[in-house]
């Protein structure tokens, strides 16, 4: 039976195609390309290539406007941090519906938000920058989407 499946896969392991294909699209959407041929070019592939997989292959961040969102996301131990990452949600529009904090090891404490998402004011490439930006944010990363 032929059936849709979907992956995700660290962009490592995919084909170089694969990624040269994000990388046109986001050359089209972000306006410096202004033809596919020409995204494709400055991309290094053909057109047939990114033709043939444009609508296959996406970025982890634009699959992910679904209503709810999971992060996981390493903190500093000091005051102040965590205050700044639920300051990031509300101002940019997500929900919060859990956290899950852990007992800070080594000055450092892993932390999981749920939120809904379907209201953000951003790209989820946008946000988990602004995330990285936070004074005493180690890494912030999806887990998961609904």
């Amino acid at each position: 039976m032929d059936r849709l499946r979907y992956y995700v896969v660290e962009g490592s392991a995919l084909p170089e195609v694969f990624l040269r294909v994000c990388d046109a699209k986001q050359y089209l959407q972000a306006g410096k390309a202004k033809t596919a041929s020409e995204a494709a070019e400055m991309a290094g592939i053909s057109r047939s290539a990114f033709y043939k997989y444009k609508d296959a292959v996406k970025p982890y961040y634009e699959m992910a406007t679904e209503r709810m969102m999971t992060f996981h996301c390493m903190l500093k131990d000091e005051p102040g941090v965590l205050s700044g990452v639920l300051g990031l949600f509300a101002r940019n529009g997500a929900n919060i519906l859990t956290i899950n904090q852990s007992i800070p090891i080594n000055g450092q404490a892993a932390v999981t938000i749920s939120a809904e998402t379907a209201q953000m004011k951003v790209k989820l490439e946008a946000f988990l920058a602004k995330a990285m930006q936070i004074k005493g944010v180690l890494w912030f990363e999806p887990l998961a989407g609904e």
